[in-house]
């Protein structure tokens, strides 16, 4: 039995105007770099990095929704799909971050110098 061939062109507009949009947003914050968010800090960074962290989670998420094909899938697989990737991404962030932060203290505050 032949299978009707559905047409994803609509998908693939939208699922591109989405991720433009998130871009763009990111681009321009980027540039910008408004101060109430560039100089406010939060957990040893900027507001302005947790926004590129969050919007970055969310195309993430978004690809692995529409280009894995996970929208039509059971909730228990998506979760076991998306969860760990998004796990593993915040416990990286929040790695980079503090030891980041620890080190740039320890050249900023101690005897030690800056050497590059």
């Amino acid at each position: 039995m032949a299978h009707a061939h559905e047409s994803n062109t609509k998908r693939i507009w939208i699922v591109f105007g989405i991720l433009s949009v998130i871009t763009t947003v990111e681009v321009a914050l980027g540039i910008v770099k408004p101060d109430f968010l560039f100089r406010s800090h939060f957990l040893s960074t900027s507001l302005l990095n947790w926004i590129f962290i969050i919007l970055t989670l969310v195309k993430a998420y978004y690809i692995m929704w529409a280009f894995m094909h996970l929208e039509g899938e059971k909730a228990s697989l998506r979760w076991s799909v998306v969860a760990p990737l998004i796990f593993l991404i915040l416990y990286l962030c929040f790695i980079v971050l503090v030891e980041g932060d620890y080190i740039f203290e320890v050249f900023k505050n101690g005897h030690l110098e800056w050497i590059f």
